[in-house]
């Protein structure tokens, strides 16, 4: 009993060893490939193909299995789709909120606040070269008029001076022509009391 067992197990062993490898072989090649083993390995009977069953079975679970992979791969693929479109999304908001910002930013670097308006750097020199011109003018304008009023303020005093010089000659000479009509009155006076 023990030598039957001994020569039967290497036996069995080496049976089932060749059955995985036919099994693993099968996995291995590409279905077609299999479908192809299957109908080269099967009899015919007539006008009809004779395929095990096992092989059939094997082939069947071969195909279901590599069905229901691709089935794993495409549902995978389309929530990885379904996520990437999220993220383009996102990504796009994203684009759309930093062309926004950057717009703005350009449009506040380009322009300066007036009063809280906000106005175009050109738009703001040509009113602050304006108004520094007006200044300009302005004070040109003063300071013209400030020359002028000097000169006629200095032609003024000129005059004034030049009567107040004549003033004092008016005077002088007035006082001298008093002093001899009163020379005159007091000798007539004289004149009178003595004759």
């Amino acid at each position: 009993m023990k030598k039957i067992l001994f020569l039967t197990l290497p036996l069995f062993l080496f049976t089932l060893h060749m059955a995985a490898q036919d099994s693993i072989q099968i996995r291995k090649n590409t279905l077609n490939e299999q479908m192809t083993d299957a109908f080269d390995k099967s009899n015919s009977y007539q006008e009809y193909k004779v395929v095990k069953k096992t092989q059939l079975a094997t082939l069947k679970r071969n195909i279901l299995d590599s069905v229901s992979s691709l089935e794993k791969k495409i549902n995978s693929q389309e929530s990885e789709l379904g996520q990437q479109k999220k993220e383009v999304d996102s990504l796009r908001q994203n684009l759309k909120n930093t062309q926004q910002n950057l717009s703005n930013s350009k449009e506040k670097e380009d322009g300066i606040a007036i009063f809280g308006i906000l106005t175009s750097k050109t738009t703001y020199n040509t009113i602050m070269w304006s108004i520094i011109v007006l200044l300009l003018l302005s004070v040109g304008f003063l300071f013209y008029r400030f020359l002028n009023s000097s000169k006629i303020t200095n032609a003024a005093e000129l005059k004034m001076v030049e009567m107040e010089m004549e003033l004092e000659d008016y005077r002088r000479n007035s006082l001298e022509r008093e002093q001899k009509l009163r020379r005159k009155l007091q000798d007539e006076i004289n004149k009178n009391r003595k004759a």
